[in-house]
């Protein structure tokens, strides 16, 4: 008996995706091994569906265990997003406005942060610096004790006149939502966001050495030592994830059950600066055109790990955490997209661009 046309359709079609899961497969494994990435997890989602979830390597080096796509990566600036998110819930409850000054909320703030405004936080372009001299990652602090330290040191820049990546910012947003919310910031982020989003594994950096299946984190020249613990809770490289965490929230973006369009709209739109041009970034994401394509996306580094989280305007998305962080992760991520879509490889797009937490 001759096949039907359906069914020779549906053998060229799984034989398709057979060869680009291949091509795929090959392609992570000859990275992992170029770079001596020990392990690395990822999701590919159309439309907030997941398509593929795929696991490499080990977590732990010493003991051999299995990375799954259950297991736990530090996600780094990935965190900035929810961050962002948090504010936005709280403009949507009338709580705040991101145009509002920063000193309307925080105490003692100098005269030279007079002009500086929320946006300017969310967007990189309030003139502090990438980091406050106070902050120590093996010291356990306050945010407010943080951000004190701030206000001795000169701003940048005229607030909102250029973009310059600032960790420090993120801290001051972090703090902004504890005293609106009157309660911690990452409570408020696990209450109104990951437990809305069945987000039952992501969890601050600090409690994540309570969860079963965490990853060692590697380190240095070929990624060859595991990196030290922070003991300090950062809120710009705040939360630990897994892939599968991560691809319920790229869901969740595609609705309004916690963002509104309108605060989406906000988040995805690039900042514009006092003289009028724009900066290809939102609010804790970047906002960004490769080979006719827009992509919102945003990546994390830290000691021992690398995250990269893309979404694609034809609705793909592309989530790959790492325990390592010497090599090209945001290349990594690109091409494996390339894979899984049928438009011409992105261009403009080579990985080398890394914000560390």
């Amino acid at each position: 008996m001759r096949p039907t046309l359906a069914a020779t359709l549906c053998a060229v079609v799984v034989f398709a995706v057979a060869t680009r899961a291949d091509r795929a497969d090959d392609y992570i494994k000859a990275q992992m091994d170029q770079f001596h990435v020990p392990g690395l997890s990822l999701v590919v989602l159309k439309n907030g569906r997941v398509v593929r979830a795929s696991a490499y390597g080990v977590i732990d080096v010493k003991r051999g265990t299995t990375t799954t796509v259950n297991s736990v990566f530090k996600i780094g600036s990935i965190s900035k997003q929810f961050i962002a998110t948090a504010i936005m819930l709280l403009a949507q409850d009338g709580s705040l406005r991101v145009d509002d000054r920063v000193s309307t909320y925080l105490d003692d703030t100098p005269t030279s942060w007079a002009p500086i405004t929320i946006r300017h936080l969310l967007t990189h372009t309030s003139g502090l610096e990438r980091e406050s001299p106070a902050f120590d990652p093996m010291k356990v602090q306050s945010d407010g004790r943080v951000i004190e330290a701030l206000y001795r040191r000169r701003l940048l820049f005229r607030p909102g006149s250029k973009w310059e990546y600032s960790n420090a910012g993120y801290i001051v947003l972090a703090e902004i939502i504890t005293r609106v919310s009157h309660r911690p910031w990452a409570d408020f982020i696990r209450d109104r966001v990951f437990m809305p989003a069945e987000m039952n594994v992501t969890v601050p950096t600090n409690a994540a050495s309570i969860l079963p299946n965490r990853s060692l984190g590697y380190t240095g020249r070929h990624n060859g030592r595991v990196a030290a613990e922070w003991i300090a809770l950062k809120p710009s490289g705040a939360f630990a994830s897994t892939v599968m965490d991560l691809a319920k929230w790229d869901a969740i973006l595609n609705g309004t059950t916690i963002l509104s369009d309108a605060s989406r709209r906000d988040m995805w739109q690039p900042v514009r600066l006092n003289n009028g041009s724009t900066y290809p970034y939102g609010f804790g994401w970047h906002v960004e055109n490769w080979g006719g394509h827009r992509v919102v996306w945003h990546d994390g580094v830290m000691p021992g790990f690398s995250a990269q989280f893309l979404r694609f305007d034809d609705g793909l998305s592309v989530i790959m955490l790492a325990n390592a962080n010497d090599f090209g992760a945001g290349r990594m991520a690109t091409r494996f997209g390339e894979l899984y879509r049928a438009a011409e490889p992105l261009a403009g797009r080579d990985g080398g661009r890394q914000e560390r937490p």
